[in-house]
């Protein structure tokens, strides 16, 4: 597989090296890899924050964008051109309308601008809203019993 990898492109840069479609990552490190070096860092911290939320989630490539499964879809991100996409669902949206207001939005998307902060604190209320979500729709996998127990 091809990953493009440029080490000194800026953000500015990104609308050039966006990957084609022949350029499939196979895990979310190929991802996040082949992407231009400030572009890296904003997917990194995505990453960090679901995974911190999000703990038992498994981590995939589904869509062809890096995937946190736990019994089912949780939550997608992928990089653009101009901003960071985020997919909690469409409930993920409905339920944080208000606070994702500032940002370009769809019925289960919402796009961070790279000229912009990360809103990450925003990103893991919506994990952990996701998280509960999938709890309670009897999605998520069961827990491994205690020892003990």
């Amino acid at each position: 597989m091809a990953v493009l990898r440029c080490r000194n492109a800026t953000l500015d840069d990104a609308d050039t090296l966006v990957k084609r479609s022949a350029d499939i990552a196979s895990t979310m490190d190929d991802y996040i890899a082949g992407h231009p070096p400030a572009v890296r860092a904003r997917l990194s911290a995505m990453r960090r924050t679901i995974r911190q939320h999000a703990p038992e989630a498994e981590e995939r490539i589904s869509y062809r964008i890096p995937t946190f499964h736990l019994g089912g879809n949780l939550v997608h991100f992928a990089a653009f051109d101009h901003h960071v996409g985020f997919y909690p669902g469409a409930s993920g949206i409905a339920a944080f309308k208000k606070a994702l207001a500032p940002y370009k939005s769809a019925k289960g998307s919402v796009q961070f601008p790279h000229d912009e902060p990360l809103p990450l604190e925003l990103v893991a209320e919506i994990v952990r809203f996701r998280v509960a979500e999938q709890a309670t729709s009897g999605r998520s996998p069961p827990r491994p019993a205690r020892k003990g127990s």
